[in-house]
């Protein structure tokens, strides 16, 4: 029987201190720029501030891409324009610095930190601080099997915890979660069809690399077979996970819930972090307020999970590539509502009645 008891997240993960939001807010109103002139970024810095309990908001400074790799079974079964099993070569790229996060994150100046959790690949071929969460190599079929068995789905979530707890050990102020995979948005796709009780083809989307319509209907028959699998588990999220997620999936999971946790926020990118998002909202319906969706991807699947959060993009258009690249792209804005509301004098008028 499984030591995990997710119920225990529920009580564990508090709100953001809504008085330091309100104190935010009313920092916000004697600034010299009128209330509503900065748009979105008067949100964004009254929910940093609540995050850090902190008015005015400290600027964020260690920020970290952590992006959680791994191979889908399903993608045998040609749903993605990439051919099964070459996450790796993502892998490879990103840290070679060829991919479009390893470019934003070198021109921000932010570390990125990949995690393999089900790459499938010989783990000798990569570095060690990559691979030492490793629970299997490549997740299961989902259309037809498990992607994990239970005691690999727990294994998977302890690890996302154990990387949410060394983040925050570390010092990081700010996480920008993104993931590495081939098929990962059919695994996504089912996770989210499964939660908000719609059909296959609701979900579905091109991916990052586009697929042509045939592969997208065979990705509609992947979600379509694997929802069938889905449904009967619905009441245990570790069990849907073990279902029809995957090992990246189910560590991202943990990783949310237990950012939460550690009151440590998080800037969510595309489907893949959606659907995991979604999943670890019906864990503890708290846990949302730590997180950011960064941008629209696109993805139908994202923006259903999304709508069910009630999680507003900061980038209504974004890039379909994933890795965290969309994610990245917001980062600027938040560090400049962060900075905004740090810097910007109090009018003048409120001054002198001080």
């Amino acid at each position: 029987m499984s030591s995990l008891n997710l119920d225990d997240f529920t009580d564990l993960i508090e709100r953001p201190d809504g008085g330091v939001r309100r104190d935010a807010e009313e920092h916000r109103a004697r600034l010299v720029v009128p209330p509503g002139s900065l748009g979105r970024l008067d949100d964004l810095g009254e929910w940093l501030a609540a995050a850090q309990s902190s008015v005015p908001v400290r600027p964020v400074e260690r920020p970290r891409v952590v992006l959680f790799a791994g191979d889908h079974g399903i993608a045998g079964r040609e749903v993605s324009a990439r051919p099964a099993g070459t996450a790796v070569e993502l892998v490879r790229d990103v840290l070679e610095g060829g991919r479009p996060v390893s470019v934003l994150a070198r021109r921000l100046d932010v570390p990125v930190r990949v995690v393999d959790m089900a790459l499938d690949c010989d783990p000798a071929s990569l570095p060690e601080d990559v691979v030492r969460h490793r629970v299997r190599r490549g997740s299961g079929s989902i259309d037809v099997e498990d992607a994990l068995t239970q005691e690999e789905a727990e294994a998977a979530f302890r690890a996302g915890m154990a990387v949410a707890d060394e983040e925050a050990d570390s010092g990081t102020d700010l996480v920008v979660l993104g993931d590495i995979s081939v098929g990962g948005t059919t695994a996504a796709g089912t996770l989210v069809a499964a939660l908000c009780g719609t059909d296959a083809s609701v979900v579905t989307g091109r991916g990052g690399l586009a697929i042509d319509d045939l592969a997208w209907m065979r990705k509609c028959a992947a979600i379509r077979d694997a929802l069938r699998r889905a449904r009967p588990v619905l009441g245990d999220q570790l069990r849907l996970l073990a279902t029809v997620g995957g090992a990246d999936l189910t560590a991202m999971t943990g990783f949310l819930l237990q950012s939460a946790v550690r009151k440590l926020p998080v800037l969510l990118d595309g489907m893949v972090t959606a659907a995991c998002a979604l999943v670890a909202q019906r864990v503890a319906f708290r846990a949302p307020d730590w997180w950011l969706a960064s941008h629209a991807s696109g993805e139908p699947g994202q923006a259903k999970a999304l709508d069910r959060m009630a999680l507003e993009p900061v980038l209504p258009r974004g890039v379909a590539v994933g890795e965290g690249a969309g994610a990245l792209l917001a980062l600027p804005l938040v560090q400049a509502a962060a900075a905004l509301a740090a810097e910007l004098p109090v009018r003048q008028e409120l001054v002198k009645d001080a």
